[in-house]
C-alpha cells in the first residue's frame, strides 16, 4: 500500500550532515517487523531531505541504488501545479518515490541516492491516471495489475432525442481486470467503447456498476438507507507514474437525511498492488459525525454468467471480501479493507462496511480487485490471504531513516 499506505508513511528519521557540508550521497533505510514478504513497498522521501544532502541537485540527474549498486526506477512528484523554483534548491517538488520488495523474513534494506553526470533513463509507465473527454468524460485509473474508471456528468446528461446517448447517474466504481502488465487504457479507449467487453488477450471490462457502489464507492448510512452522491463533478491529477499515480474527484452536495455533505475522494495508485489507498474527506454541517459507507456490487458478474458469489467479513481489520465465479469469464476478487470500520451491513444492491466519520478529516480505506485470467490470484483462498496480508501490512508500515554519506 502507500505513505501511510503500509507503504512508507513519511515516518522518517533525519540524520543529515550540517548544511554546509555538502554529501556524496544520501544514504536510506528502510526497516520493517513483519515476518512476511512485502512485494511492491511505496517509499516517499521529501525532497527537501534529497535536497539537503545534495544541493542543486536534479530529478533528471539522480540515481536511486539498491545495495547491490543497481539503479531502480523512481519519480519525483510536484509541490503544486506550475510552482516555481527560482533558487533552484527543489521548491517546486514534493517526494521522490521508488519502491522496494521485502523478501519474507527480511527486516531491513538500504538504498543510496546520488547525483548522476547523465540524464537519468525514463523508466516504463506502470501507474497511470487520465480524464477521458472521448468517452463521456470518464476517469480511468490502472497500474501493472488492474484498471479503473468512473463517471463524469456527461454520462448522467439527458440523451438528445434520437441520438441513442448512455445515461447513468453512479458514483459507483468500475473494475477493468487486466493479464497484462502493460498500460492499456488508452489501448481499449481507442478501440471503441464496448470493444473492450471481450476478452482479446490483454483483458476485459466485465464489472457491473449500475445504480450500485461498484467496487469502492461511498454512501452516507443512515440506519435504515444508503444516500449517495451523484457523479463526479471535478478532477485533478496530482501526480502521474511511472511508479505512482495519485489524484483527486470532487462530488457535489448531496442530501443525507436532511444534511447536505460533500466528497474530495483522493487515490493513491502504486505499481505492483491489486489494491488502491483511498482518502475520502466529506464536508458537512449540523451532526457531529456521519456514519461513511464503502460498498461492493452484490451482483457484480455480466449476465449470463450465473455467478457463485462468496462474501467474507472481518471486523478485526475492517475487511469486506467476495470471490465470484462465473460461467466463462473467470473468477474474480474485490475487497475493501476500512481499518476504522464498526461494523457490516447490507442494503438492496450492495455488501457495506461502514465507519464513523468527523467533517474535514479524511476517512482512509483500500479498494481493489484481482482476475483468474491474470494468472497471479487464481482462488478464494489466494486473493482472501492477500486481502489479509495488505491489511496486516497497512497496520505495519516502514520506516525510513537517512543518513548523510561525504
Amino acid at each position: 500500500m502507500t505513505p501511510n499506505r503500509s507503504t512508507i508513511a513519511a515516518l522518517i528519521t533525519s540524520l543529515l550532515l550540517p548544511a554546509a557540508v555538502h554529501a556524496a550521497s544520501l544514504r536510506v533505510t528502510l526497516a520493517q517487523d513483519l515476518d512476511s514478504a512485502r512485494p511492491s513497498e511505496t517509499v516517499t522521501i521529501p525532497w527537501t531531505e534529497v535536497n539537503a544532502a545534495l544541493p542543486g541537485a536534479l530529478i533528471q540527474k539522480i540515481a536511486v541504488k539498491d545495495a547491490s549498486g543497481k539503479p531502480v526506477p523512481y519519480q519525483v512528484t510536484n509541490v503544486a501545479p506550475l510552482a516555481k523554483d527560482p533558487k533552484n534548491v527543489g521548491a517546486a517538488y514534493g517526494e521522490l518515490i521508488f519502491q522496494h520488495s521485502f523478501k519474507a523474513g527480511e527486516k531491513s534494506a538500504t538504498y543510496t541516492i546520488e547525483t548522476t553526470d547523465t540524464v537519468s533513463p525514463v523508466f516504463p509507465v506502470q501507474a497511470f491516471a487520465r480524464y477521458v473527454p472521448e468517452r463521456l468524460d470518464d476517469f480511468a485509473w490502472e497500474n501493472d495489475k488492474i484498471g479503473h474508471r468512473t463517471y463524469g456528468p456527461a454520462l448522467m446528461a439527458p440523451a438528445p432525442p434520437g441520438s441513442g446517448k448512455e445515461v447513468l447517474e453512479t458514483s459507483g466504481l468500475d473494475i477493468w481486470f487486466k493479464r497484462v502488465p502493460y498500460p492499456i487504457v488508452d489501448r481499449w479507449y481507442n478501440k471503441g467503447h464496448d470493444h473492450y467487453h471481450h476478452d482479446e488477450g490483454e483483458g476485459m471490462d466485465m464489472y457491473n456498476v449500475g445504480k450500485s457502489r461498484g467496487a469502492g464507492g461511498v454512501g452516507v448510512w443512515d440506519g435504515k438507507q444508503l444516500y449517495v452522491s451523484k457523479n463526479y463533478a471535478g478532477w485533478k491529477v496530482l501526480a502521474n507514474g511511472p511508479v505512482r499515480a495519485v489524484f483527486e474527484l470532487r462530488y457535489d452536495a448531496w442530501d443525507a437525511a436532511g444534511t447536505q455533505v460533500t466528497e474530495v475522494k483522493r487515490f493513491t495508485v502504486d505499481a505492483g498492488h491489486y489494491l488502491d489507498q483511498m482518502d475520502s474527506t466529506f464536508e458537512f454541517k449540523g451532526p457531529e459525525t456521519l456514519t461513511v459507507a464503502v460498498g461492493l456490487n452484490k451482483t457484480p458478474a455480466d449476465k449470463g454468467q450465473s455467478p457463485v458469489i462468496d462474501v467474507k467479513r472481518d471486523k478485526s481489520t475492517g475487511t469486506l471480501l467476495q470471490w465470484v465465479e462465473q460461467k466463462s469469464n473467470g473468477a474474480f476478487g474485490t475487497a475493501v479493507i476500512l481499518p476504522t470500520a464498526q461494523d457490516f451491513v447490507d442494503d438492496p444492491l450492495n455488501n457495506l462496511v461502514y465507519a464513523k466519520v468527523k467533517s474535514g478529516q479524511p476517512l482512509r480505506y483500500y479498494v481493489g480487485g484481482a482476475w483468474s485470467r491474470a494468472g497471479e490470484i487464481t482462488t478464494a483462498a489466494q486473493w482472501q490471504a492477500y486481502v489479509a496480508d495488505a491489511a496486516k501490512r497497512a497496520a505495519h508500515p516502514v520506516k525510513v531513516s537517512l543518513q548523510a554519506q561525504p
